[in-house]
């Protein structure tokens, strides 16, 4: 099943490909998406074929920051029922269990989790299309609508003390440093924002519950996902999960809001099982964290599941043919 997003989750490609000096028309079709349907926002166009256009958009441009700058022309949360919703949310934790909510209508593709310890909150988001599609771009869009999207909703009260990216840093930070104004982590564990946590839960003054509910009502039969969403559902909570060690079918299930029960019976109409969905995001994560020459291999183990390192050794023998080390130096060549 391929994975789909909503075109509104692209708004400002055109304006902001066009301010560069390229044609959007173009570039979208060597993407393979129709141009139309992107330009459409009630249309819904494929998640890794959008990746693919970011970062052709951004190398066409010789402009890093492509994806932020589109990030930029998010003034508010926009039109529509699902923005009108999100925006008279009470909280910015309610802004984050909606989004995660409607994801079908908004993006398949963009899982989110929210991770509470004391007063610290991670918000990490992932985006989970097909292995190999190249996502830096994409990743930075998502986290810089989340951030535009919390600046509206708390104004001065948003704040968060370090934003996160999995991939390397781009040569200029000139850009993301005014962009975020907080601390820039690249080459991190995850995607995401590290806050307060008085942060998520601070009053939205515009909040209106009645406005909220309404919006609720109009969504929710749109919302409906199909017979094979529940492998990529599955799939989306194993990435965030699993290098916290909580990758566990109990703990997928209840993060999904099902029963252990009703989860493996899911999986197994869509062809597939638990653990299969876990290896595969393992294998995945493997390549992701053995890429950054920064993590140790004891922390890739870690990160990946396992607590001796020899045992992920062992399993990462079975899965590429070579050891970690070896890897390593053949990626390096």
């Amino acid at each position: 099943m391929e994975t789909m997003l909503g075109s509104i989750a692209m708004n400002g490609y055109f304006d902001v490909t066009r301010r560069l000096g390229l044609n959007p028309v173009e570039l979208a079709q060597q993407s393979g998406i129709d141009p139309a349907a992107l330009a459409n926002a009630n249309d819904r166009v494929p998640a890794a074929a959008c990746c693919r256009l970011l970062e052709l958009t951004a190398k066409k441009a010789s402009c890093p920051t492509f994806a932020l700058q589109m990030a930029e022309t998010r003034q508010k949360f926009g039109t529509g029922v699902i923005n009108i919703l999100l925006a008279h949310k009470r909280t910015l934790r309610e802004v984050l269990l909606a989004a995660a909510e409607y994801r079908h209508l908004l993006n398949e593709a963009l899982a989110i989790y929210v991770e509470t310890t004391g007063e610290t909150v991670t918000i990490r988001e992932e985006l989970v299309v097909a292995p190999g599609t190249p996502t830096t771009q994409a990743i930075e869009l998502a986290l810089g609508v989340l951030a535009r999207h919390a600046s509206a909703l708390l104004g001065q009260f948003w704040k968060p003390r370090s934003v996160h990216f999995t991939h390397p840093a781009p040569s200029d930070l000139t850009f993301h440093r005014r962009f975020f104004g907080c601390p820039l982590e690249f080459g991190s564990d995850f995607n995401g924002f590290v806050c307060a946590t008085a942060d998520l839960d601070y009053p939205n003054p515009s909040a209106d519950p009645e406005l909220v509910r309404y919006a609720e009502s109009l969504a929710a039969p749109l919302n409906a996902t199909g017979p094979d969403s529940a492998a990529l559902e599955a799939r989306k909570a194993i990435y965030l999960l699993l290098p916290l060690e909580q990758a566990t079918v109990d703990l997928v299930a209840r993060h999904l809001g099902v029963s252990v029960r009703t989860l493996q019976r899911q999986l197994k109409s869509s062809g597939t099982s638990f653990s299969d969905q876990v290896e595969e995001v393992r294998r995945e994560l493997a390549v992701r964290y053995m890429s950054n020459p920064r993590y140790p291999i004891g922390r890739v183990a870690s990160l990946l599941g396992y607590a001796q390192q020899g045992s992920f050794t062992n399993w990462f023998v079975a899965n590429f043919r070579m050891t970690p080390r070896d890897w390593r130096a053949s990626q390096a060549k």
